[in-house]
């Protein structure tokens, strides 16, 4: 038997069309088992005419599915943002350039050996520089290699023994072309003034490997796969963004406040 599929009908079916699916091909459903073999044979010929003659569907389908998704990762991160608010912004061991009682606190979770990261590092200095009143904290995120995590310790370590230096020593980094080596780290840092052997002795204190280790769980949490990350307020800003962009956020936070 077949059906002749009108507009009107396709309209209605594209409806039930899934749940048409979900009964014939769920055999575990209780509706399911309350067809026929003869009922199902006939509903899984009406299902395959309409997909044949509308295959735009399935695109339909997949593509409310994606949204879907996305709006319910969006609403998850937005959930989680506000529960990690505290940890994002407050802990007292992550380092942080700008204005330590900047009215607002902006959050970047990066890689000394990211391409992206690098990217956006001017437009970040000259945010920070520019406005004069943030809080820019930086979370230490080695996620690309051996390297990226001796950087990361060699920056932890002259923040908690010789803080005076961070900056100076994070900006170099950021700023390096080329391979950053263990070995071109320390020559960065004896460039910057820092001492390197108290530096390396740094890699002891167990501040430095609970920061990668605490920014490790905390982009988990919020679904950040990659570097550079942003975070201003409720957004959550993955990879490369301009600096007009983050001054719409920044602006954006200030009215929130």
């Amino acid at each position: 038997m077949s059906y002749k599929i009108t507009r009107p009908f396709a309209a209605t079916l594209s409806l039930l069309v899934v749940f048409l699916m979900a009964v014939t091909f769920s055999p575990n459903r209780a509706d399911a088992q309350q067809l026929s073999p003869e009922q199902k044979q006939e509903v899984q010929s009406i299902v395959r005419e309409y997909l044949l003659q509308n295959p735009e569907v399935i695109v339909d389908s997949i593509r409310e599915l994606r949204r879907r998704d996305e709006a319910a990762a969006a609403e998850s991160r937005k959930n989680a943002l506000g529960s990690l608010q505290d940890q994002l912004e407050k802990d007292v061991n992550d380092p942080f350039i700008g204005n330590p009682d900047g009215d607002v606190t902006i959050v970047e979770f990066f890689d000394y050996r990211c391409g992206y990261c690098k990217k956006v590092f001017p437009d970040v200095q000259k945010l920070v520089e520019e406005d004069g009143n943030i809080k820019f904290v930086m979370k230490e995120w080695p996620i690309l290699g051996d390297d990226s995590v001796y950087a990361s310790r060699a920056a932890l370590a002259v923040w908690f023994g010789q803080s005076n230096k961070y900056n100076a020593f994070h900006s170099a980094m950021m700023e390096s072309k080329g391979n950053l080596s263990n070995d071109r780290v320390n020559e960065i840092a004896a460039e910057q003034g820092v001492d390197v052997e108290k530096m390396k002795t740094g890699f002891g204190d167990p501040r430095v490997d609970m920061v990668i280790a605490n920014n490790t769980k905390l982009a988990a949490e919020l679904g950040v796969t990659g570097t550079p990350a942003f975070v201003f307020g409720q957004n959550l800003m993955p990879g490369a963004i301009d600096y007009d962009t983050m001054k719409r956020l920044l602006d954006g936070m200030r009215k929130t406040d």
